[in-house]
C-alpha cells in the first residue's frame, strides 16, 4: 500500500542550520520507498530536502561520510550540509531528514547517451567502485546473498498466477501480459534450472542503485550521483552489469550492445576488472532477472502499481537475454 504524504517540518528543520536561511517554498519532487524529496527554496538559495523513510540515522550518516569523502576524490556527488551541531542527519518527530545543495541537472537514459557518453558512464561507475574501496575500507558489511533458488521462484510464479486468476473481470492488458510472462518464465526456468550460479564472489562496496534516475547530467557531463540509500556490499561487476541492463534496455527489451560494449570496456579499465569477472557477473545478473518478479509482487500482493510501467521492457529483456546470452556476455567481456 502507498504511504500517506507527510509534510516536512521545514521551519523547525532550518533552525538546525546556521546558513540555510528562512523557507520561502517547499515543493515535492520525488517519492519512493526509501525516501521522499523536496525542492526547498529559502532566502539563501535552493536546497534538496530529503526525508528518509524508515530512516536509520547511523546508516544514513555512513552514507553521508562516504559521499563527502568521494567528493574529495573527484566523484560527482552532492553531500549533505552539516547542521550547527555538526551532524548531517536531523531527526524531528522520529523522522530523519537531510539537507543537500540543489543540483540543476537532468536525467539521461542510455538512448540519450552517445557512444562516448556510454564510455563516460562506465568510467564513472569504475571511479565510484575504486573510490568506495578507499573510503569504506574500515566499514563492515554482510557478505552477498546466495543466488535465487528456482524451486522458490516456481512457487512464487504459482502464487502470482493464482492471484491473477482470482481477480475480478474484466482483466486489463497488464494482467494479460503478466499471465503470459509468468507462464513463459516458468518454462524458461524449467529449461535452465541447471544453470543456477554458485554463491557469489567476495563483494566490494557499491552504490547499490545506480540507474538513470539516480544520476544527474549537465549537458553531456555527469553532475551528481544521488540517492545512496542502498550503499552496501555486492560483487562490484554485478552492479556494472545490472546498471547497464537498466541504462541500455530499449522499450522492446533489447540491450543496445554497441553502447554496452563501450561502457563495459571503460568500466573494466577504470575498475581494473578482468573479463572473467564480468562474464561471471553477466551470468549471475541474468539468473537474477530470470527469477525476479518484484513488479508483479508489488502489483498483486501490495496493490502498488507505481512500477507497472517498468514491467513490459524488463520482462521482455529476460527472454531476449536468454536467447542472446552469448552476445550479451561478449559485449561485456570483448
Amino acid at each position: 500500500m502507498l504511504r500517506s504524504s507527510v509534510t516536512p517540518p521545514v521551519a523547525d528543520l532550518l533552525l538546525r542550520y546556521d546558513s540555510a536561511g528562512t523557507a520561502l517554498s517547499c515543493e515535492p519532487v520525488a517519492q519512493g520507498l526509501l525516501n521522499r524529496g523536496y525542492r526547498l527554496a529559502t532566502t539563501h538559495g535552493d536546497f534538496f530536502l530529503k526525508h528518509h523513510l524508515d530512516g536509520d540515522p547511523t546508516a544514513i550518516s555512513r552514507q553521508h561520510r562516504a559521499t563527502r569523502r568521494l567528493e574529495e576524490l573527484g566523484v560527482p556527488v552532492a553531500p549533505p550540509l552539516a547542521g550547527a551541531d555538526g551532524d548531517t542527519v536531523t531527526v524531528i518527530g522520529g523522522r530523519c531528514y537531510a539537507l543537500h545543495p540543489w543540483i540543476d541537472g537532468r536525467h539521461r537514459d542510455g538512448a540519450q547517451l552517445s557512444t562516448a557518453g556510454s564510455r563516460r558512464l562506465g568510467a564513472l561507475l569504475g571511479l565510484v567502485h575504486t573510490g568506495l574501496e578507499q573510503v569504506m575500507e574500515n566499514e563492515s558489511a554482510p557478505p552477498p546473498h546466495a543466488s535465487a533458488d528456482p524451486v522458490h521462484t516456481l512457487s512464487v510464479i504459482e502464487d502470482l498466477l493464482a492471484r491473477l486468476a482470482s481477480r475480478p473481470e474484466p482483466r486489463d492488458a497488464f494482467d494479460e501480459l503478466a499471465e503470459h510472462r509468468l507462464r513463459e518464465r516458468r518454462r524458461l526456468l524449467e529449461r535452465h534450472a541447471h544453470r543456477r550460479p554458485p554463491a557469489g564472489a567476495p563483494g566490494g562496496w557499491v552504490h547499490g542503485d545506480f540507474h538513470p534516475f539516480n544520476l544527474l547530467y549537465r549537458g553531456a557531463e555527469p553532475a551528481a550521483i544521488i540517492d545512496w540509500d542502498r550503499l552496501g556490499v555486492q560483487p562490484r561487476a554485478e552492479e556494472a552489469v545490472r546498471a547497464a541492463a537498466i541504462f541500455f534496455v530499449g522499450p522492446t527489451g533489447e540491450l543496445e550492445l554497441p553502447k554496452v560494449r563501450a561502457y563495459a570496456r571503460a568500466y573494466r579499465r577504470a575498475a581494473a576488472a578482468q573479463p572473467a569477472e564480468l562474464a561471471a557477473a553477466v551470468h549471475r545478473v541474468w539468473w537474477e532477472r530470470l527469477n525476479d518478479f518484484w513488479v508483479l509482487r508489488w502489483r498483486y500482493r501490495l496493490d502498488d502499481r507505481r512500477a507497472d510501467a517498468l514491467f513490459p521492457a524488463a520482462s521482455a529483456l529476460v527472454v531476449w537475454w536468454t536467447r542472446e546470452y552469448d552476445a550479451v556476455r561478449e559485449a561485456f567481456t570483448g
